[in-house]
């Protein structure tokens, strides 16, 4: 009995152990960009957009419904009346009664239904360039997020080792202590280190939960899932130098999706001013007509047409309108223009001396030599080798120099981004 409660127990603890690992997913960063592309709500709601656009289309395709008018219906007509007698039952054998039937169609002139199509298929065109500008923005958003949990994920191991060798030094100098080896002051400098370290390492966690939060909501994750990012072989950024800037500033006018919707709002105002202009000639309605009884003849059919008289109404103010429209958006594209490219020399920059800047610390490789002291120098403490002071020192040396290197190298990889992003295209 004994042995089955002991075998109970361990698949307890087994599936519990696996409940756990299985609320910690492990992605790389092309994975994670994959399943982005996938599963954005946002990106799938922009989408829709186009799809709205495409019904639109449609919509400006198709012709005016025929309109049917039943009037003039008389139902108290008896045989008294005049020609009635002469005119044939339409319900049963009895009912003699008059009315008029009319069915009549609008029909546009000055090809404005064509000129409504070109304007909407215009409007098509800046939906796709908005999705591909929202595409943009997102991926920037995903990418600058993974960085980061990136440098949280390696900071949070730097101060979690710091904060294990605090703890192991602190209950020997504990043991220390007791025996009267030592004085307790050193111990009290420890624990207000460790403290110091427990406590940043609070804001670390923090901060990666808030991370955390950006990502699984860009990948529409549940929200009790852990993501934990594998970092891959590193990539090949591209070196500033081999990068040409006038052909980007060049490229970014010709890719940048803001910048081509700015063009395309041109497009569609003159297509819009060209829809106003075609709205001065007016609609003409043809008509169909048969009338029983009313007038001189039994079976009257008669034909017409209708259209509005342009005296007082030439839509004036909506072509005036338009017009004002088209000229704002070409003020409105040279500005996109100017913008994008300030952008792009300023990403640029930026990206150039973060790269020179994280190459120079490359040279000097002091990672695995700071990996390697800050343990000789806990072993040399233990073994009173070093004053408390010094090793105090060389512990705050260390996590600041570790963070330094995370902290270049994350921002090297988002101005990378911020390059990629002004200058609309992908340039690794």
């Amino acid at each position: 009995m004994r042995k089955y409660k002991i075998l109970i127990l361990l698949l307890l603890i087994i599936q519990r152990i696996s409940a756990q690992d299985s609320r910690v997913i492990k992605m790389t960063p092309e994975q994670i960009e994959a399943q982005f592309l996938d599963q954005n709500l946002e990106l799938i709601a922009e989408k829709m957009n186009i799809d709205i656009a495409d019904a639109s289309i449609i919509q400006a395709k198709l012709w005016e419904n025929p309109s049917f008018e039943l009037g003039d219906v008389n139902l108290w007509t008896t045989k008294a009346q005049r020609n009635t007698e002469e005119l044939s039952p339409i319900i049963g054998k009895s009912l003699r009664t008059q009315f008029s039937l009319e069915l009549s169609q609008l029909i546009q002139t000055a090809r404005k239904r064509g000129k409504l199509i070109n304007r909407e298929k215009v409007s098509k065109e800046i939906a796709i360039q908005d999705f591909e500008d929202v595409l943009r923005g997102l991926k920037l958003e995903l990418r600058t997020s993974i960085q980061e949990i990136i440098y949280l994920q390696n900071y949070q191991k730097i101060l979690q080792h710091q904060e294990d060798l605090l703890k192991g030094l602190i209950q020997a100098y504990k043991n220390q202590v007791q025996q009267g080896n030592i004085a307790k002051n050193e111990l009290v400098r420890l624990q207000s280190s460790l403290l110091e370290i427990s406590n940043e390492l609070y804001e670390v966690k923090t901060e990666f939960n808030e991370q955390q939060k950006t990502l699984k909501t860009l990948l529409n994750f549940q929200p009790e899932v852990s993501i934990e990012i594998e970092e891959t072989t590193e990539k090949l950024l591209k070196d500033p130098q081999n990068i040409h800037l006038e052909q980007l500033l060049q490229n970014a006018l010709e890719n940048r999706a803001d910048v081509k919707k700015a063009n395309l709002q041109i497009d569609y105002s003159d297509k819009d001013l060209i829809y106003e202009k075609a709205q001065r000639v007016p609609d003409i309605t043809f008509s169909a007509n048969y009338d029983r009884a009313s007038g001189v003849w039994k079976d009257y059919v008669g034909f017409g047409l209708s259209f509005d008289l342009p005296l007082l109404n030439k839509n004036q103010g909506n072509i005036k309108a338009a017009q004002f429209a088209k000229k704002q958006s070409e003020f409105m594209a040279v500005q996109q223009m100017n913008l994008a490219q300030h952008e792009l020399v300023e990403a640029y920059n930026n990206y150039e001396e973060t790269y020179k800047l994280s190459k120079e610390i490359e040279k000097e490789d002091l990672t695995k030599d700071l990996d390697f002291m800050i343990d000789a120098y806990t072993r040399n403490l233990k073994n009173r080798n070093i004053s408390m002071v010094e090793y105090m020192d060389f512990m705050e040396a260390y996590k600041e120099n570790k963070q330094t290197m995370l902290t270049i190298n994350k921002n090297m990889f988002i101005q990378f981004e911020n390059l990629q992003y002004a200058a609309g295209v992908e340039l690794k």
